[in-house]
Order: C-alpha cells, then sequence, then structure tokens
C-alpha cells in the first residue's frame, strides 16, 4: 500500500536549527524549489475551496498533492468559506508576498478525514550525491489547532499520485524535531543534510504516525486536528559546490546528423496540459546552445503521448506540447524558421502501453532533425 511506504534511499540524517543557529547558504546560490513562496496560480481555483488533491493540483502552479487529501492555497483571489474562516482558517498574512499553503498534519486517531495532507514539487535541478544541501521553511500555527513535532520535508526520486488520502510515511532529511507553538509569528525551520542519492522531489508534511507525533493543547475548545500554514520554502547548496555529474543521455552528446531522431529525457509538462514544468529548462536550454553553435541546423519538435485516453486529445495534446517547446526556443532568440512541430498522440509508441514504465517512455518529446 502507498501509504506504508517507508524508503531507505537516503540516509537518515536530521538537524533542526532556528535562526540564531542556522547555517547561511550564500545568497549567490540559486534555490532549487520553483515558486517556493506560493505566488503563482492557475486560472483553475475551485469554487467551492479545496475540497479534493486535484483541487490543491490544479491551482497552484507547479506544485501538487501527493494524495487525494486536500492541502489548502491562500491567494488574494481564494475566498474561504464561512464555516472554515469561523475557525481561523485564512486569518493570518503570508511570511511574504501574497500567497502561502496550509497542511492538516495531525488527527487521524480522532477520526478526521483527510487528517495528514502534503505537497510536492519537482526541484530545478535533481540533488547531487554526495551533497551538502541548506533547506529552509517558515511555517505558522492554526490557533486551536494541535501543536506538535515532525514539521518536516522529504526529497524522492519519485512523483507520488496515491488516488485515496493515504498516510504516507518516510524518513525526512529535514524535521522539526521540538514541538512548534508560533500563533502569533512565523518561525523559521531549517537544516542541512548530505543528499546519499538524486532525488527530483521535495514534499513537505509530517511523515510520523499519530502515535509517534508529540503534541500540546493550547486551547479549552481544540478543533481535534494540527494544522500548520507554510511559505517560503528554499533548497540551496551548501560549499564546497559538488559539479553536476553528466548524464549518459545529455543532448550534448547527440548525433544532430540530418534524418536522426532524438529524444530530449529531461522534459515535463503538468499532468494532461502543455505547460512546461521548470525542470525543463535546462535541456533545452543546452539545445538552444547547440542550435546557436550550429547556424544552419533545422529541426523538428515532436509530440507524443501513451495510449490511455481519447486519440484525439492525444494527438491535440502532444500537438500543443510540441509547439509550448519549439515557444520556448523562439523566445530564446532560435529563429521560427528554423523550427517546425507535430503532434503524433500514440500513434508511435516505442514501448509497451500496457504497464506504467512503458507508457512513461512513450510520453516523449523527440527532435527530428531537418537539416545539419
Amino acid at each position: 500500500m502507498a501509504g506504508e511506504v517507508f524508503t531507505r534511499s537516503f540516509l537518515f540524517i536530521y538537524i533542526i536549527l532556528y535562526s540564531q543557529y542556522s547555517i547561511t547558504a550564500q545568497d549567490t546560490l540559486p534555490n532549487l524549489v520553483p515558486n517556493s513562496g506560493f505566488e503563482l496560480f492557475t486560472n483553475r481555483i475551485p469554487k467551492n475551496w479545496f475540497n479534493l488533491g486535484r483541487d490543491f493540483t490544479e491551482a497552484l502552479k507547479y506544485w501538487s498533492s501527493p494524495t487525494g487529501a486536500s492541502p489548502d492555497a491562500y491567494g488574494p483571489d481564494i475566498k474561504v468559506p464561512d464555516n472554515w474562516a469561523n475557525k481561523g482558517f485564512g486569518k493570518v498574512k503570508p511570511k511574504t508576498g501574497k500567497g502561502m499553503i496550509g497542511l492538516t498534519m495531525y488527527g487521524c486517531l480522532g477520526g478526521k478525514p483527510h487528517c495528514r495532507e502534503y505537497a510536492q514539487i519537482q526541484l530545478i535541478e535533481a540533488l547531487v550525491p554526495g551533497q551538502r544541501y541548506q533547506v529552509e521553511f517558515w511555517v505558522r500555527h492554526l490557533p486551536r489547532s494541535y501543536e506538535i513535532n515532525y514539521l518536516g520535508v522529504y526529497f524522492s526520486n519519485r512523483f507520488y499520485d496515491v488516488q485515496s488520502d493515504a498516510l504516507l510515511f518516510f524518513k525526512p532529511q529535514v524535521f522539526s524535531e521540538y514541538i512548534l507553538h508560533c500563533d502569533d509569528y512565523w518561525e523559521k525551520v531549517s537544516g542541512s543534510f548530505v543528499s546519499k542519492n538524486e532525488a527530483d522531489y521535495i514534499m513537505i508534511g509530517n511523515f510520523m504516525p499519530d502515535s509517534l507525533t508529540h503534541i500540546r493543547t493550547v486551547s479549552e475548545e481544540p478543533l481535534g486536528f494540527a494544522y500548520y500554514y507554510f511559505d517560503d520554502i528554499s533548497v540551496r547548496k551548501l560549499h564546497p559546490i559538488i559539479p553536476v555529474p553528466p548524464k549518459e543521455n545529455d543532448i550534448q552528446k547527440a548525433n544532430f546528423e540530418k534524418g536522426n531522431i532524438i529524444t530530449l529525457h529531461y522534459i515535463y509538462f503538468e499532468t494532461d496540459k502543455a505547460e512546461l514544468l521548470p525542470r525543463s529548462f535546462e535541456e533545452l536550454d543546452q539545445l538552444i546552445g547547440i542550435m546557436k553553435e550550429n547556424i544552419n541546423l533545422k529541426i523538428e519538435i515532436r509530440g507524443h503521448t501513451d495510449s490511455q485516453g481519447n486519440e484525439s486529445y492525444n494527438e491535440k495534446l502532444s500537438q500543443e506540447r510540441a509547439k509550448e517547446v519549439v515557444e520556448y526556443l523562439i523566445e530564446s532568440g532560435i529563429k521560427d524558421r528554423r523550427l517546425t512541430y507535430s503532434g503524433y498522440g500514440s500513434r508511435q509508441p516505442i514501448a509497451s502501453n500496457n504497464n506504467e514504465k512503458g507508457r512513461r517512455q512513450n510520453r516523449r518529446v523527440e527532435i527530428h532533425v531537418l537539416e545539419e
């Protein structure tokens, strides 16, 4: 069962350091978390607030709920329903900007639906094995809810999409060892760890069962669960910096001979959408560099999907994704006369569509070299 996953991908290392003890990453080192302050929204904000995990996933750019439970997003265009506002939800201002999120982190033993909520996002760059990272996030407690510890972050090499509101039990790399009391202010949780493996995703939540979570009741009329707001998530490298190891399928090693088909292995889109995820920019920027060095190079961008769903929909989606890649290249200075695009839907599979591994291979973007 997905909720019983207990991974050993990383050495269990945690350090909880408050601001006077935190290791400060240099400002020049980039934050690897896109939309780290929860400022970017789509035009699909739910009218009835956040009842399902997919409501959160559709509303907030790049972030998603890894389960069917429903994290809450707060922003200028989001109105908290009166029945929740009367309990105090959404009464605080974000740490910075106009956006933040809220997660239920305890309450399963009391029978609360969606008693454990999480938020996940793909990093801009995968973690480098052996590299030390500094993690920081800001939290604020919902008055009348329980105060708890174990607010933390877990780095994973896979994307989670569990349909139920299952609990996810992992060993977070950084978490709060102590119960956090911060009704009236934002408190920073920070720590560092050395990555033992590549990891593409960061997940926020409480990864301990209720029975192992420490709680404190601070109200005569407790809500029966724990709830915290989150803002300004950051993951930065600490010196010394370890170079990113070259990948076997690095596009810079590809043969751009006329007629060749080259697969772009690190292009990512939002689920069932054509919008590029920030992680895609690294490989696309490499392609831009190749095209600027080879001024006669002309290419066709080809989009492909797996066989799930309606074929006319798949063909349209694959074409829109290919077009999105071409538009990124044009916006980056590549002349449109050197570019074309096509969408093939599921008509050209390279693996079986009978299992997820094969379907993942079939969902791809390719380069067809037209002129070199």
